[in-house]
């Protein structure tokens, strides 16, 4: 790697971090890290990567969503009951993918900390007003640092292991479909600084990567607050680019020079044509399920070639990087 240095925005954060920031500063524009979502338990989408290509991602993702304490198990649906039970157990497989030193990232289908039914993570399934619960001591500001503690506790551990982790809290910001983008983006702030102060001031998890999730400027917490950007994106089925104008629009948004990253894609990315044309992206993740494992998303050719691309960082080619 090159001398090159990155500072992260904790300035009490693990070496491991500044490695894989550094690392992700390195590779850009050289090549591109491979990023496959585990929803479950039985990671059926890193096995049908690893049995169709040979090879396995450099980075897994996986969800957060059955840690949720606020469960509402009494008024829910088939639909959102199989959803948790599949998930249940999700650090242990994280934690038994740290044993191959590949890289860990992870999002949080947050159901609401107070009240809601079914899937509360979504705002038509929740009346939680996150107005009130950035205000210190009401009700929804108990329930939800009842919920970051909770969380905090289970992700002790890997800090204690020091275990990098990107983790993107309150994804895609600019919509209103979680109840955490639901009441404006002043508020959004507030709430993704409360996450920040508490998981890193009071529980000193110096091991978290804070990857930010948006597609609108206006809930940029600030570069104290963020060491990657990101976006989601869900274009046509086998529409393989570099995804230049999605890179372009999100780095217009902030004047530091961070990592960028696809949170998410439905679609693989072309990962030649991002090294071609010099695009950022210096690490894709695609979404679980149907995205991965059907070829009306997925076509086993172009998974194949995308994984045995000079291009792409699998996981026999990442750095032990913790």
């Amino acid at each position: 790697m090159s001398e090159k240095t990155y500072n992260p925005c904790n300035k009490n954060a693990q070496q491991c971090v500044k490695n894989v920031l550094k690392y992700l500063s390195d590779i850009t524009g050289e090549q591109v890290i491979t990023g496959q979502h585990t929803q479950t338990m039985k990671m059926e989408e890193y096995n049908h990567i690893k049995d169709v290509t040979g090879k396995e991602p450099a980075l897994l993702g996986f969800e957060l969503l059955s840690y949720s304490p606020n469960i509402n198990y009494t008024d829910t649906d088939e639909e959102c009951m199989t959803e948790v039970m599949e998930n249940y157990g999700t650090l242990k497989r994280a934690y038994e993918w740290a044993d191959k030193k590949g890289l860990i990232t992870m999002c949080w289908h947050w159901f609401s900390p107070l009240g809601g039914k079914s899937k509360s993570f979504y705002t038509r399934n929740t009346d939680f007003d996150t107005k009130k619960a950035v205000q210190e001591g009401t009700a929804e500001n108990i329930a939800l640092i009842r919920d970051i503690d909770t969380l905090a506790g289970m992700l002790r551990p890997f800090c204690d292991k020091e275990i990098p982790i990107l983790f993107r809290p309150l994804h895609e910001s600019e919509g209103d479909w979680f109840w955490w983008g639901a009441y404006g983006k002043d508020t959004y702030i507030k709430l993704y600084k409360l996450i920040y102060h508490r998981m890193t001031d009071i529980h000193g998890l110096n091991n978290l990567i804070w990857v930010w999730n948006s597609t609108v400027k206006e809930t940029y917490p600030g570069d104290e607050y963020v060491d990657v950007i990101s976006r989601d994106m869900y274009p046509p089925a086998h529409e393989h680019t570099s995804q230049s104008e999605m890179y372009n629009a999100l780095v217009s948004l902030v004047e530091a020079q961070k990592p960028v990253i696809i949170g998410e894609t439905g679609t693989l990315p072309d990962v030649e044509a991002i090294v071609k044309e010099k695009v950022g992206w210096s690490a894709y993740m695609t979404w679980s399920k149907v995205f991965c494992l059907t070829e009306e998303f997925t076509a086993k050719e172009h998974l194949i070639k995308t994984y045995n691309s000079p291009a792409a960082v699998t996981l026999d080619k990442l750095p032990e990087l913790y």
